[in-house]
Order: C-alpha cells, then structure tokens, then sequence
C-alpha cells in the first residue's frame, strides 16, 4: 500500500486518483477471492497447484540450501541429485509454461516467508500496477473518458476476480498492461525509450513464457494500430489514398512475421499447426479435464482444419462476448459470468441504439478503436473456438473484455461528437 501510494502521487492526476485505491483494494480482495474459491468451492485447481505443490516447495529449498532453491528457480525440468526431494514434489515441474508462474510464485514467497495471502496479494499488485500505467495511458489519449476506461480496465467482476490470484491469468494481465503502455510510450509519446524499450521486451517475455497465443492475438494488433497513426498522419487526402495500401500491405505483412516468428520455438502456435491446437484443446477441455465442471458448450464439430474455424468463427466470437445466457447458469460462478455477457450486449446494443449506424461506421476509422477492436476479435474468436467451456472461458477472456468495453466507449464517444456536429 505504502508503494502504491507512491505510485498514485506520481502518475495519477486530481480526476485519476480517486479510482486508484478502489481499483487496488478490489484486486486485493480478487487475490484473496480466488484462493477461497479453489480452496473451499473447488477443493483445488491451479492457484493451489501452483503454491502448495509449487512455489512452497522451492521456498522451502531457499530455507534450507540457497544453492538448490536456486537451481530450483532456473530449472527447466531436468533431473538433478541436489533438487530431487523438492522438484519431485513439484507437480508442474516438467511444464514449462505453468512452471514459470511457480518461480513467480516462489520469489514472492521467499519475500513473505511463505505466505499464500502475501504472495497472492504480489500478484494482485503486479497485475493492477500494468493496467495502471495502460489506464493513463489511453486517459490521455481520451481525457474525457477516465470514468469509461476505468470501469472497462477495473471494476468489471471477473477481470478483477480472475486476474488477481496466483494464476497464470493474472501475470498475463498485467504484463498485457505494460506491453501496451509501453508500444504507446516508444512509438506514439517517444518518451523514456531506454526505459519502455526494457519494459516492452519483459512484457513480451512474460507473455510468451505462459500464454503466447496472447502474443499472437496481441501484437499483430499493435502493428496495424501504428500504422493506421501513420496513415492518419498523413495531412494531404491524396497522399493518404495513394501511400495508405502500401503502408497497410506492410503493416499486414509485418503483423504475419511476427506471428509466424514467434511460432517457430512452439510448434502448437505454428501458423499451420492452430486448426489442429485449436480442435485438441477444445475438446480437451470440453470432453476431459473440464468434463465434470458441468459447464461445457459447443459450437459444432472441429475437424482440425482452417475451414472448420471459419466456419464457426461468428458462434466463436458469440460465445466469447455475449455468454452464458442466463438460461444456460447452472452454478454460482457461472452466473457472474453471465451478467456480464449480458452487460456486454447492453452495451453493444446501446451503443447502435443511440447512435445512427452511419456516425459508427465514420467513427470505427479511428485507429485506437480500430486497434481494440481487432485484439478483441481476433483473441474472442481464439478463445472462444478452442475452450468449449464455460468457467474456462471466463478466465480466458479476461485479457480482452477490458479492449472491447474500451472500444464500445470510444466508438460512443465519437459517435456522440459527429451527431452534435451535424
């Protein structure tokens, strides 16, 4: 709290400020949540995998030799004499992606002497403290819009929920948070470059480390945003309508390198290899490790085939935005999530009902919402075509709910501008 103070004097102004603790304190109590709600409703899970038979086993290697918990922190699955009584412990030492939230895990847990409230509230923090610094960011972009953004970045439930405790969610989240104020910092604002240059390429190894297809949805997203700034930029209209197919053919480009780079060290995430990734977890998840959860849904049969993800990509897009449907709740969990999908849709219906269709179509150009959009789209159809479950999806979502809420108050807001001006 005492950093956190530190922290709101210096990047929060006299409007900001006052959604800063009530921000924080709900990712505090999000932390706590989440561990509750594996210990007591589902009597384990991940969080508890990643701490009790995790994180607390390479802790206890600190304790007792500083030489193997070291070796524990950069292990990568390999058999060692020294460490064996701890890593055979560990369930998810041999999985690269889990493990990596286990070392997080467990330097927060060496700092609070092994404590799961304390490291839980660490990640409460690292997550809150990324989406912050994006929160500012698109504040001065949009200085009318603190109150939007920070209900899309903060208070919707299960973003504050899901993105709090030790979960591979939560490092994603904030690290997401980062990323984008830091491509906002060196490619639009040109401050600090040695610094957000850092900060970008840390963002960018947390992601890839536990979720790249994140990277994937996120980055070729980044690409065409600035070079729609670019496009924009450009003063005279018959440059813009000469020069802007070859910026966006290079941007487009781009964007395919990159995702086509950072596929190459994980075969799962190859271009050619996400139909087949996508039908195996899928299903996975519907018919296997979350067939008792008694949330499952399908949108229709997954052959492995770029054809078959076409061809349910609007049900995918459907399922990730706007349910469960209230008529499909069948726990608790689920009908927190189903609010908000019905949330979601009110507001994507408002937004059509009060504004003439033609202002939002004019609007949508703008390359901020354009940005948004496309993230939320492109990691909604993802999402939604390789989950097939429900309480699954509600924390897989969590990164790109607070872009698509963003985006809807944008588009309000330009939409609004044009009517007054006509």
């Amino acid at each position: 709290m005492f950093l956190a103070y530190g922290i709101r004097e210096i990047s929060a102004d006299k409007e900001t400020k006052k959604y800063f603790f009530p921000a924080l304190i709900l990712k505090m109590i999000g932390a706590i949540g989440v561990g509750l709600v594996y210990q007591f409703y589902y009597g384990g899970g991940d969080t508890f995998s990643y701490y009790t038979h995790g994180a607390a086993h390479i802790v206890d290697a600190f304790y007792d030799n500083f030489s193997a918990g070291l070796k524990l922190l950069t292990a990568n699955g390999e058999f060692d004499a020294e460490t064996y009584k701890y890593s055979s412990k560990i369930w998810m030492y041999r999985d690269t992606t889990s493990y990596f939230i286990v070392r997080i895990a467990s330097i927060f847990g060496v700092l609070t002497y092994n404590s799961y409230a304390g490291v839980a509230l660490f990640f409460a923090f690292f997550s809150f403290w990324g989406l912050w610094m994006m929160y500012q960011s698109f504040c001065n972009i949009y200085p009318e819009l603190k109150l939007q953004f920070a209900i899309a970045i903060f208070f919707i439930p299960t973003v504050f929920f899901w993105g709090s405790g030790i979960l591979k969610d939560t490092a994603t989240l904030g690290a997401t948070g980062f990323l984008v104020y830091s491509f906002i910092q060196i490619f639009f604002e040109r401050r600090k470059l040695v610094w957000n240059i850092l900060l970008f390429l840390l963002s960018i190894y947390i992601i890839t480390s536990v979720k790249l297809y994140i990277f994937l949805c996120l980055m070729p997203a980044l690409i065409l945003w600035y070079f729609f700034y670019r496009i924009g930029n450009i003063s005279s209209l018959v440059a813009r309508i000469m020069v802007a197919p070859f910026l966006l053919i290079i941007g487009a480009g781009t964007a395919y390198f990159v995702a086509l780079k950072a596929g190459e060290d994980n075969s799962r995430y190859a271009l050619d290899q996400i139909a087949e990734t996508a039908q195996v977890t899928a299903y996975d998840i519907r018919y296997w490790t979350g067939k008792d959860a008694g949330s499952g849904y399908s949108l229709g049969e997954l052959d492995g085939t770029f054809g078959s993800m076409i061809r349910l990509a609007p049900q995918a897009i459907n399922v990730s935005l706007f349910r469960p449907y209230l008529w499909e709740v069948n726990n608790p969990l689920m009908l927190l999530s189903a609010l908000e999908a019905l949330f979601l849709l009110g507001l994507t219906i408002r937004l059509f009902y009060k504004n003439k269709f033609i202002h939002i179509t004019q609007s949508i150009r703008s390359p901020i919402i354009l940005f948004c959009l496309i993230f939320a789209i492109i990691f909604a159809f993802g999402v939604g075509i390789s989950t097939y479950n429900f309480g699954t999806l509600s924390r897989y979502r969590i990164v790109m709910v607070p872009f698509y809420v963003m985006a809807i108050f944008i588009l309000d807001f330009h939409a609004q501008v044009k009517n007054q001006n006509r």
